[in-house]
Protein backbone atom coordinates (compact mmCIF):
# COMPACT_ATOMS: atom_id res chain seq x y z
CA UNK A 1 0.00 0.00 0.00
CA UNK A 2 2.77 2.20 0.77
CA UNK A 3 4.54 1.98 -2.41
CA UNK A 4 1.28 2.16 -4.07
CA UNK A 5 1.17 5.60 -2.60
CA UNK A 6 4.90 6.45 -3.30
CA UNK A 7 4.03 5.58 -7.16
CA UNK A 8 0.82 7.70 -7.09
CA UNK A 9 3.00 10.93 -5.40
CA UNK A 10 5.90 10.18 -8.12
CA UNK A 11 3.64 10.33 -10.83
CA UNK A 12 1.66 13.29 -9.96
CA UNK A 13 5.08 15.05 -9.02
CA UNK A 14 6.57 14.68 -12.55
CA UNK A 15 3.18 15.63 -14.33
CA UNK A 16 3.43 18.93 -12.57
CA UNK A 17 6.93 19.28 -13.15
CA UNK A 18 6.42 18.43 -17.21
CA UNK A 19 3.28 20.74 -17.12
CA UNK A 20 5.13 23.58 -15.06
CA UNK A 21 8.31 23.44 -17.44
CA UNK A 22 5.91 23.52 -20.20
CA UNK A 23 4.07 26.42 -19.36
CA UNK A 24 7.48 28.21 -18.29
CA UNK A 25 8.33 27.58 -22.19
CA UNK A 26 5.36 28.54 -23.86
CA UNK A 27 5.77 32.17 -21.80
CA UNK A 28 9.45 32.27 -22.19
CA UNK A 29 8.62 31.66 -26.69
CA UNK A 30 5.63 34.23 -26.22
CA UNK A 31 8.19 36.39 -25.16
CA UNK A 32 10.44 35.84 -27.52
CA UNK A 33 7.92 37.06 -30.09
CA UNK A 34 7.05 39.96 -28.54
CA UNK A 35 10.85 40.93 -28.55
CA UNK A 36 10.72 39.95 -32.11
CA UNK A 37 7.75 42.31 -33.30
CA UNK A 38 8.84 44.99 -30.98
CA UNK A 39 12.43 45.02 -33.60
CA UNK A 40 12.59 46.58 -36.44
CA UNK A 41 14.70 44.31 -38.05
CA UNK A 42 13.33 41.11 -36.68
CA UNK A 43 16.87 40.87 -34.37
CA UNK A 44 15.95 40.86 -30.54
CA UNK A 45 18.79 42.35 -28.69
CA UNK A 46 19.68 39.56 -25.27
CA UNK A 47 21.80 40.43 -22.32
CA UNK A 48 22.93 38.16 -19.23
CA UNK A 49 19.15 38.14 -17.50
CA UNK A 50 17.90 37.40 -20.28
CA UNK A 51 20.03 34.30 -21.93
CA UNK A 52 20.13 32.72 -18.18
CA UNK A 53 16.39 33.07 -18.39
CA UNK A 54 16.03 31.36 -22.00
CA UNK A 55 18.20 28.88 -21.92
CA UNK A 56 19.49 28.32 -18.69
CA UNK A 57 16.11 28.22 -17.13
CA UNK A 58 14.31 26.35 -19.96
CA UNK A 59 15.74 22.75 -20.24
CA UNK A 60 15.46 21.00 -23.35
CA UNK A 61 14.44 20.42 -25.96
CA UNK A 62 12.98 24.23 -25.87
CA UNK A 63 9.87 24.87 -28.95
CA UNK A 64 12.58 27.27 -30.28
CA UNK A 65 16.42 27.16 -31.56
CA UNK A 66 18.60 30.64 -31.75
CA UNK A 67 20.84 32.28 -34.28
CA UNK A 68 23.32 34.64 -31.47
CA UNK A 69 25.23 37.11 -32.91
CA UNK A 70 28.12 38.80 -30.67
CA UNK A 71 28.97 41.79 -31.23
CA UNK A 72 31.43 44.76 -29.47
CA UNK A 73 30.60 48.55 -29.78
CA UNK A 74 34.59 49.14 -28.92
CA UNK A 75 35.88 47.24 -31.84
CA UNK A 76 33.43 49.14 -34.71
CA UNK A 77 36.39 51.24 -36.08
CA UNK A 78 38.74 48.14 -36.76
CA UNK A 79 37.93 48.04 -40.71
CA UNK A 80 39.37 44.56 -40.61
CA UNK A 81 36.69 42.56 -38.13
CA UNK A 82 34.24 44.12 -40.22
CA UNK A 83 31.72 43.66 -37.77
CA UNK A 84 28.99 46.95 -38.68
CA UNK A 85 28.75 45.19 -42.47
CA UNK A 86 28.39 41.78 -40.80
CA UNK A 87 25.93 42.53 -38.43
CA UNK A 88 24.15 44.78 -40.93
CA UNK A 89 23.73 41.55 -43.54
CA UNK A 90 22.78 39.37 -40.06
CA UNK A 91 19.60 42.22 -39.93
CA UNK A 92 19.18 41.95 -43.25
CA UNK A 93 19.06 37.84 -42.70
CA UNK A 94 16.57 38.17 -40.16
CA UNK A 95 14.18 40.19 -41.75
CA UNK A 96 14.03 38.30 -44.60
CA UNK A 97 14.02 34.56 -42.93
CA UNK A 98 10.52 36.53 -40.72
CA UNK A 99 9.41 37.76 -44.42
CA UNK A 100 9.44 34.69 -45.71
CA UNK A 101 7.87 32.50 -43.35
CA UNK A 102 4.68 34.36 -42.47
CA UNK A 103 2.74 31.12 -42.61
CA UNK A 104 -0.10 30.14 -40.05
CA UNK A 105 2.72 27.97 -38.17
CA UNK A 106 6.43 29.76 -38.37
CA UNK A 107 8.98 27.92 -37.68
CA UNK A 108 10.81 29.38 -33.98
CA UNK A 109 14.03 30.38 -35.11
CA UNK A 110 14.66 33.55 -33.27
CA UNK A 111 18.12 36.11 -34.58
CA UNK A 112 19.57 37.76 -32.07
CA UNK A 113 22.70 39.88 -30.77
CA UNK A 114 24.78 40.33 -27.66
CA UNK A 115 26.89 43.15 -27.11
CA UNK A 116 30.14 42.51 -25.04
CA UNK A 117 30.11 45.56 -22.50
CA UNK A 118 26.60 44.26 -21.65
CA UNK A 119 26.96 40.38 -21.62
CA UNK A 120 30.26 39.63 -20.79
CA UNK A 121 29.06 36.51 -18.57
CA UNK A 122 27.31 35.00 -22.06
CA UNK A 123 30.53 35.52 -23.91
CA UNK A 124 32.63 33.23 -21.20
CA UNK A 125 29.21 31.13 -21.37
CA UNK A 126 29.76 30.45 -25.34
CA UNK A 127 33.34 30.55 -25.09
CA UNK A 128 33.51 33.30 -27.60
CA UNK A 129 37.27 35.09 -27.33
CA UNK A 130 37.34 36.80 -30.95
CA UNK A 131 35.29 38.51 -33.46
CA UNK A 132 33.22 38.09 -35.30
CA UNK A 133 31.31 35.54 -34.06
CA UNK A 134 27.94 33.97 -34.94
CA UNK A 135 26.29 30.76 -32.82
CA UNK A 136 23.38 28.72 -33.94
CA UNK A 137 22.18 27.07 -30.35
CA UNK A 138 19.46 24.17 -31.50
CA UNK A 139 16.66 23.69 -29.02
CA UNK A 140 17.90 20.35 -28.43
CA UNK A 141 21.35 22.08 -26.90
CA UNK A 142 22.21 21.55 -22.86
CA UNK A 143 25.76 22.39 -22.96
CA UNK A 144 25.47 25.53 -24.28
CA UNK A 145 29.39 25.68 -25.68
CA UNK A 146 29.72 22.09 -26.78
CA UNK A 147 26.26 21.98 -28.08
CA UNK A 148 25.95 24.45 -30.07
CA UNK A 149 27.67 25.19 -33.76
CA UNK A 150 29.85 28.22 -34.43
CA UNK A 151 29.26 29.35 -37.53
CA UNK A 152 32.78 29.43 -39.58
CA UNK A 153 34.39 32.31 -41.16
CA UNK A 154 33.32 30.82 -44.67
CA UNK A 155 30.07 30.72 -43.96
CA UNK A 156 29.47 34.11 -43.93
CA UNK A 157 32.31 35.34 -46.72
CA UNK A 158 28.70 36.00 -49.24
CA UNK A 159 27.47 37.89 -46.13
CA UNK A 160 23.63 37.29 -45.56
CA UNK A 161 23.44 34.80 -48.76
CA UNK A 162 25.77 32.67 -47.10
CA UNK A 163 24.78 33.05 -43.70
CA UNK A 164 21.30 31.39 -45.00
CA UNK A 165 22.64 28.55 -46.67
CA UNK A 166 24.58 27.72 -43.18
CA UNK A 167 21.36 28.37 -41.28
CA UNK A 168 19.26 25.73 -44.47
CA UNK A 169 22.41 23.17 -43.69
CA UNK A 170 22.08 22.90 -39.96
CA UNK A 171 18.13 23.88 -39.05
CA UNK A 172 16.56 21.67 -42.33
CA UNK A 173 14.53 25.31 -42.57
CA UNK A 174 13.85 27.51 -45.56
CA UNK A 175 15.37 30.82 -45.04
CA UNK A 176 13.98 31.99 -48.88
CA UNK A 177 15.70 35.04 -50.96
CA UNK A 178 17.29 38.26 -49.33
CA UNK A 179 14.90 41.47 -49.93
CA UNK A 180 17.81 43.58 -50.11
CA UNK A 181 16.53 47.20 -49.71
CA UNK A 182 16.44 49.17 -53.21
CA UNK A 183 19.76 51.15 -53.52
CA UNK A 184 17.32 54.02 -54.87
CA UNK A 185 14.30 54.79 -53.12
CA UNK A 186 11.06 55.45 -55.11
CA UNK A 187 10.96 58.82 -53.61
CA UNK A 188 14.77 59.54 -54.72
CA UNK A 189 13.92 58.08 -58.10
CA UNK A 190 10.72 60.52 -58.57
CA UNK A 191 13.10 63.55 -57.70
CA UNK A 192 15.81 62.68 -59.71
CA UNK A 193 13.07 62.38 -62.63
CA UNK A 194 11.56 65.81 -62.13
CA UNK A 195 14.58 67.30 -61.52
CA UNK A 196 15.58 65.53 -65.14
CA UNK A 197 12.86 66.94 -66.70
CA UNK A 198 13.18 70.46 -65.54
CA UNK A 199 17.10 70.71 -66.95
CA UNK A 200 15.92 68.86 -69.80
CA UNK A 201 15.53 72.48 -72.45
CA UNK A 202 18.34 73.29 -71.12
CA UNK A 203 20.31 70.66 -71.24
CA UNK A 204 19.36 69.84 -74.86
CA UNK A 205 20.23 73.37 -75.72
CA UNK A 206 23.84 73.25 -74.64
CA UNK A 207 24.15 69.72 -76.34
CA UNK A 208 23.68 71.46 -79.67
CA UNK A 209 25.31 74.19 -78.88
CA UNK A 210 28.41 71.93 -78.09
CA UNK A 211 28.66 73.46 -75.11
CA UNK A 212 28.64 70.61 -72.34
CA UNK A 213 31.35 69.03 -70.46
CA UNK A 214 31.25 65.99 -73.16
CA UNK A 215 32.68 68.20 -75.80
CA UNK A 216 35.71 69.70 -73.72
CA UNK A 217 38.75 67.61 -75.36
CA UNK A 218 41.01 68.45 -71.93
CA UNK A 219 38.35 66.67 -70.22
CA UNK A 220 38.33 63.37 -72.24
CA UNK A 221 42.17 64.05 -72.38
CA UNK A 222 42.13 63.64 -68.53
CA UNK A 223 40.11 61.38 -67.96
CA UNK A 224 42.25 59.20 -70.39
CA UNK A 225 45.39 59.52 -68.70
CA UNK A 226 43.60 59.13 -65.41
CA UNK A 227 42.15 55.35 -66.42
CA UNK A 228 45.97 55.02 -67.70
CA UNK A 229 47.51 55.58 -64.15
CA UNK A 230 44.71 54.16 -62.77
CA UNK A 231 44.94 50.58 -64.67
CA UNK A 232 49.07 50.78 -64.50
CA UNK A 233 49.48 51.31 -60.90
CA UNK A 234 47.47 48.60 -59.14
CA UNK A 235 45.04 50.74 -57.57
CA UNK A 236 42.29 48.39 -58.23
CA UNK A 237 44.51 46.03 -55.89
CA UNK A 238 45.40 48.02 -53.31
CA UNK A 239 41.65 49.11 -53.11
CA UNK A 240 40.56 45.27 -53.11
CA UNK A 241 43.36 44.19 -50.65
CA UNK A 242 43.01 47.53 -48.68
CA UNK A 243 46.68 47.57 -48.69
CA UNK A 244 48.68 50.50 -46.97
CA UNK A 245 50.62 53.26 -48.58
CA UNK A 246 53.82 52.40 -46.43
CA UNK A 247 54.11 50.59 -43.50
CA UNK A 248 56.72 51.10 -40.72
CA UNK A 249 59.88 49.25 -40.25
CA UNK A 250 60.07 46.48 -37.33
CA UNK A 251 63.25 46.75 -36.88
CA UNK A 252 63.64 50.38 -36.60
CA UNK A 253 60.13 51.91 -35.77
CA UNK A 254 61.07 55.59 -36.34
CA UNK A 255 61.72 54.58 -40.08
CA UNK A 256 58.83 54.04 -43.03
CA UNK A 257 58.67 51.30 -45.41
CA UNK A 258 57.79 52.55 -49.23
CA UNK A 259 59.19 49.29 -51.17
CA UNK A 260 58.60 45.68 -49.85
CA UNK A 261 61.19 43.23 -50.93
CA UNK A 262 59.23 40.20 -51.44
CA UNK A 263 56.37 39.37 -54.64
CA UNK A 264 53.85 38.39 -51.73
CA UNK A 265 52.84 41.46 -51.05
CA UNK A 266 53.10 45.48 -52.58
CA UNK A 267 52.69 48.53 -50.85
CA UNK A 268 50.54 51.63 -52.30
CA UNK A 269 53.58 53.65 -53.04
CA UNK A 270 55.34 51.11 -54.98
CA UNK A 271 52.32 50.54 -57.33
CA UNK A 272 52.03 54.56 -57.98
CA UNK A 273 55.77 54.47 -58.15
CA UNK A 274 55.30 52.52 -60.94
CA UNK A 275 52.10 53.49 -62.67
CA UNK A 276 54.24 57.16 -62.68
CA UNK A 277 56.78 55.95 -64.65
CA UNK A 278 54.47 53.94 -66.72
CA UNK A 279 52.57 57.18 -67.39
CA UNK A 280 55.30 59.30 -67.46
CA UNK A 281 56.64 56.80 -70.99
CA UNK A 282 52.59 56.54 -72.61
CA UNK A 283 52.67 60.44 -71.77
CA UNK A 284 56.08 60.77 -74.00
CA UNK A 285 54.65 58.23 -76.45
CA UNK A 286 51.87 60.54 -77.22
CA UNK A 287 53.37 63.37 -77.39
CA UNK A 288 56.03 62.27 -80.25
CA UNK A 289 53.50 60.73 -82.56
CA UNK A 290 50.73 63.78 -81.85
CA UNK A 291 52.55 66.40 -81.41
CA UNK A 292 56.13 66.20 -82.22
CA UNK A 293 55.26 64.91 -85.89
CA UNK A 294 53.69 68.18 -86.60
CA UNK A 295 56.86 70.06 -85.66
CA UNK A 296 58.40 71.55 -89.39
CA UNK A 297 62.42 72.16 -87.56
CA UNK A 298 64.11 68.23 -88.72
CA UNK A 299 66.52 69.55 -85.67
CA UNK A 300 63.90 70.26 -82.87
CA UNK A 301 62.25 66.50 -84.12
CA UNK A 302 65.16 64.78 -83.44
CA UNK A 303 66.52 66.55 -80.63
CA UNK A 304 63.10 65.55 -78.43
CA UNK A 305 63.28 62.48 -80.03
CA UNK A 306 66.24 61.24 -78.48
CA UNK A 307 65.07 62.95 -74.89
CA UNK A 308 61.99 61.05 -75.26
CA UNK A 309 63.92 57.43 -76.09
CA UNK A 310 66.40 58.34 -73.06
CA UNK A 311 63.54 59.32 -70.58
CA UNK A 312 61.54 56.58 -71.83
CA UNK A 313 64.92 54.07 -71.16
CA UNK A 314 64.95 55.59 -67.58
CA UNK A 315 61.84 54.48 -67.36
CA UNK A 316 61.33 51.23 -67.65
CA UNK A 317 64.90 50.21 -66.71
CA UNK A 318 64.03 51.44 -62.97
CA UNK A 319 60.39 48.80 -63.05
CA UNK A 320 62.92 46.20 -64.54
CA UNK A 321 64.80 46.93 -61.55
CA UNK A 322 62.66 47.29 -58.94
CA UNK A 323 61.12 44.14 -60.15
CA UNK A 324 64.15 41.78 -59.95
CA UNK A 325 64.68 43.66 -56.41
CA UNK A 326 61.54 42.18 -55.08
CA UNK A 327 60.30 38.81 -56.72
CA UNK A 328 64.55 37.98 -57.49
CA UNK A 329 64.21 36.98 -60.76
CA UNK A 330 66.56 38.73 -63.08
CA UNK A 331 65.44 39.77 -66.77
CA UNK A 332 67.97 39.35 -69.39
CA UNK A 333 68.10 41.50 -72.91
CA UNK A 334 67.99 38.51 -75.57
CA UNK A 335 70.55 38.60 -78.35
CA UNK A 336 70.86 36.47 -81.68
CA UNK A 337 73.64 33.65 -80.82
CA UNK A 338 75.36 35.11 -84.06
CA UNK A 339 76.11 37.92 -81.77
CA UNK A 340 78.12 36.80 -79.03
Amino acid sequence: MAISTFSLLLTLFSIIALTTSSSSSDDVLADLLTLQSQSPSGVIHLSDPLISRLLTSTPPPRPFSLLLFFDAQQLHDKSELKLKPLKSEFSLLASSFIQNNLNPNPPHLFFCDLEFRESQNSFALFGVNSLPHIRLVPSTARDLKTDSIQMDAGDFSRLAESMAEFVESKTQLTVGPIHRPPVISKKQIFVMVAGLLVLMPFVVKRVIAGETLLHDSNLWLSGAVFIYFFSVSGAMHNIIRHMPMFMVDREDPSKLVFFYQGSGMQLGAEGFAVGFLYTVVGLLLAFVTHVLVRVRNVTVQRVVMIVALLVSFWAVKKVVFLDNWKTGYGIHMYWPSSWQ
